[in-house]
């Protein structure tokens, strides 16, 4: 067995051409480019019971060369894999069952009857691979880059694959993050934990690509360092996800997702105070603001024309043209990693960082709902929208933490909340300021917004 470490990066052909002519590989590259032709047969059962289980089950050829490979559930963050694989040379093209047992097959498929196994799909392609030698200081590191073009067939349905990977062979994994941030600067890629499986499969079904990650699993105790780090991976995860499923199919209700992704992203970040102090967190908050201030608005334009919504998946292919979301992934993805905002922070911050997110969390909030001030909005509706970060600060945190706060009735308070968010960012007219009045009203009555207040 060995474990696989890579990243994936969706590109075009004109930017697949252009890799192989990057100074930055040419100046790197120890072996050359060498071409190979690798066709891949996929197993799995009628019922996809494989999949379900988050194991891949291939043949493939190589030259005269037949592996049969498995690979079983490993963790994925932000485009960064992990996976157990394992690989078996093989006489001829057939799956050999004998070789799929307790040492690599997992324990949940332990009831499987292995001879339903039958072919599924195809990945065909051309992989032009070399040796990066990446140097990082004295330490010595392998990546190997492998330029593949081809496609998968799944009965009648075909995609193309068009993709840069680099794998790790010696080293730390940062330094694919590393270099795959340098050439983002130049070139469009986007980062894409989908692997050809995964497409084989959603060629089937679109809806098998899981577009989420299990949520983080935050407690009392944890530090605040740590559950913010949970929760910036897991939302920089997915909106990379929702993404590359949007650029798929279009579907405009993964757009908003998308956004709203990376707008708690940005209330989290701003919610930190002396924990992230604001130079080490501002090249992240400008990016975040970029990519709000184009697409919020539009997603907040297409609630009620259908043509915006229409023309918004063309407008996301272009944005997927450009070098912006590549960089944006990757070098969040290194500062994340390196747990850059705890780098400059002075002891107070050291101390906040440390602090047991149960107690720092209803300070935050209190503090937030205070400054709120709900009442003043009963009487100045039309000035809500001027509290909208305040409001996604507490929300942000209310989404994915609000288990951790010992409040009555907390989930109402943040129904609640999510409609008073909704209409400050709504078109001011008599019936939606008739609506905040109420609304905020409704929020200032609920018990865990008056135990809140107490503390």
């Amino acid at each position: 067995m060995q474990k696989e470490t890579e990243i994936k990066l969706r590109v075009s052909r004109e930017t697949l051409a252009a890799l192989r002519e990057h100074p930055l590989l040419k100046k790197r590259n120890k072996s050359g480019w060498e071409r190979l032709e690798l066709t891949n047969q996929y197993f799995d059962t009628p019922e996809r019971d494989l999949a379900r289980a988050k194991v891949a089950l291939r043949i493939r050829r190589d030259g005269e060369q037949l592996i049969q490979t498995l690979k079983t559930r490993g963790q994925s963050v932000a485009g960064l894999s992990e996976r157990n694989e394992f690989n078996w040379d093989i006489p001829k093209a057939k799956l050999d069952l004998k070789k799929l047992d307790g040492q690599c097959w997992p324990e949940q498929l332990a009831e499987l009857d292995k001879k339903t196994i039958k072919p599924l799909f195809t990945t065909d392609f051309v992989r032009e691979k070399a040796e990066i030698a990446w140097g990082r200081g004295k330490a010595k590191v392998v990546i190997e880059a492998a330029l593949d073009l081809g496609q998968v067939v799944a009965g009648k349905h075909k995609e193309e694959i068009c993709e840069l990977e680099l794998e790790l062979r010696e080293g730390e994994p940062d330094a694919l993050l590393e270099l795959a941030a340098e050439l983002a600067t130049s070139l469009p890629l986007m980062p894409c934990d989908i692997s050809k499986a995964e497409r084989g499969y959603r060629l089937f079904d679109a809806d098998s690509y899981s577009l989420s990650f299990k949520a983080p699993a935050l407690h009392a105790e944890l530090p605040l360092d740590d559950a913010y780090t949970a929760l910036a991976w897991h939302l920089l995860g997915s909106s990379q996800r929702l993404a590359e499923q949007y650029r798929f199919n279009g579907h405009w209700r993964l757009l908003k997702d998308w956004v709203e992704r990376l707008a708690e992203l940005r209330a989290l970040t701003a919610s930190l105070g002396q924990c992230a102090p604001r130079t080490t967190t501002a090249s992240l908050r400008k990016a975040l603001d970029a990519l709000l201030e184009d697409w919020r608005p539009l997603v907040q334009a297409g609630q009620d024309d259908a043509d915006v919504r229409a023309a918004a998946h063309e407008q996301f292919l272009e944005e997927l043209q450009d070098t912006r979301w590549g960089e944006f992934s990757l070098n969040t993805s290194r500062w994340l990693l390196a747990r850059s905002w705890t780098v400059e922070r002075n002891k107070r911050g050291e101390r906040l960082g440390a602090v047991p997110l149960g107690n720092w969390l209803p300070t935050l909030l209190q503090a937030e709902a205070t400054a709120l001030q709900l009442d003043r909005y009963q009487q100045q509706p039309e000035d809500l929208a001027e509290q909208l970060p305040r409001i996604e600060r507490i929300q942000a945190w209310m989404h994915w933490a609000r288990d951790v706060l010992e409040l009555p009735e907390v989930d109402q308070l943040y129904g609640e909340l999510n409609k008073l968010e909704e209409l400050a960012h709504a078109h001011i007219s008599d019936e939606v300021l008739e609506q905040r009045v109420r609304q905020a009203l409704t929020v200032a009555q609920t018990k865990a917004w008056k135990t809140l207040l107490r503390g």
